[in-house]
C-alpha cells in the first residue's frame, strides 16, 4: 500500500496526499452484502440535532462485515480486495467452500487467491481467526473480541495492531495500539496480522471540500462562540477563554473524566500513554 502526491495544478491539489488504489481489485461491491444507509445529519428521530458538525456528504452503501468469524472449519478463498467508504481499512470478499460469501477486514499481506480459515485449531497465519488461548505468545493480532461470540470490537482501524504478550489463568494479556495493556478472556477470538492500508495516517485532504464530501461540516471553536453557547465563549476582544472545558462544563486537557468505578477498569493493567 502506498500514497500518491499530486502535482500542484490547483491550490487544492498542492498539499493533497491520497491513498493509492493499487491493491484494490474490484470496483463494485457484492450486491448480497450491501444495503443503503440513510444520512441523519446529526439529528435524532424527533429531528433534534444531537451531534453537531454532521451533514451532507456523498451517498454511501453499507458493506456488511463479518466481525464474528464464526464459520469454523470451512476454508474460504479471498476473491477481491475492495474499498469501503465507511471505514479506513480495506475489506476482502471471501468465497467459502459451501458457497457463502462474506466480507472481512483485509489484513496486511492478504492477497487474492489466498485461503483463510477460522476455528479453534487453525494455524496462526495472516487472516486466520482463532481463540486467544491458541494464539502463540508475541503474535501480532487485530479484530479482537471483548466478550466471546460478541464480535470484534477492538483494533479495527487501518494500520493498527495489538500484541499478545502473555496469559494469566483464563485471561490473555494484550498490548493495544494506544499503549494500554489489558486482560481479555482467552475464549475471545482475534485475527492474526495487522489491519491493512497502513499508509492511511499519511493522507492529507488538501482542501476543506474533501471534508464536506465525507459529511463533516465546519467545526466552530469554543472561544469564538457567545457565552450562551459555550463556557469558553464571550469576553471583550479576543479573549482566550479561561480554563479549557467541554460544552457541558467538564474540565478538559488533563482532568480525568473516566468513571472511577467503571467495571472494565479491573481488566486494565496499565493505562494508555499520554
Amino acid at each position: 500500500m502506498a500514497v500518491r502526491k499530486l502535482k500542484p495544478s490547483t491550490p487544492g491539489q498542492r498539499h493533497k496526499i491520497i491513498g493509492a488504489f493499487d491493491t484494490i481489485t474490484a470496483s463494485a461491491p457484492e450486491k448480497s452484502l450491501v444495503f443503503g444507509v440513510a444520512k441523519t445529519g446529526g439529528r435524532n428521530h424527533a429531528g433534534k440535532m444531537t451531534m453537531r458538525y454532521i451533514g451532507g456528504g456523498h451517498k454511501r452503501k453499507f458493506r456488511v462485515i463479518d466481525f464474528k468469524r464464526n464459520k469454523d472449519g470451512v476454508p474460504a478463498v479471498v476473491k477481491t480486495i475492495e474499498y469501503d467508504p465507511n471505514r479506513s481499512a480495506r475489506i476482502a470478499l471471501l468465497f467459502y467452500a459451501d458457497g457463502e460469501k462474506r466480507y472481512i477486514l483485509a489484513p496486511n499481506g492478504l492477497k487474492v487467491g489466498q485461503t483463510v480459515l477460522s476455528g479453534n485449531d487453525v494455524a496462526p497465519e495472516v487472516g486466520n481467526a482463532l481463540p486467544l488461548q491458541n494464539v502463540p505468545l508475541g503474535t501480532i493480532i487485530h479484530n479482537i473480541e471483548l466478550r466471546p461470540g460478541q464480535g470484534a470490537a477492538m483494533v479495527r482501524s487501518a494500520g493498527t495492531f495489538a500484541q499478545l504478550t502473555s496469559r494469566e489463568d483464563k485471561y490473555a494479556i494484550i498490548k493495544l495500539p494506544s499503549g494500554e495493556i489489558r486482560k481479555v478472556l482467552c475464549a475471545c477470538r482475534a485475527t492474526v496480522g495487522s489491519v491493512g492500508n497502513s499508509d492511511h495516517a499519511l493522507e492529507k485532504s488538501g482542501k476543506a471540500g474533501r471534508s464536506r464530501w465525507l459529511g463533516r461540516r465546519p467545526r466552530v471553536r469554543a472561544v469564538a462562540m457567545n457565552p450562551v453557547d459555550h463556557p469558553m465563549g464571550g469576553g471583550e476582544g479576543r479573549a482566550s477563554g479561561g480554563h479549557p472545558r467541554s460544552r457541558k462544563g467538564l474540565l478538559a486537557k488533563g482532568y480525568k473524566t473516566r468513571a472511577p468505578k467503571k467495571q472494565s477498569s479491573r481488566y486494565i493493567i496499565e493505562r494508555r500513554k499520554k
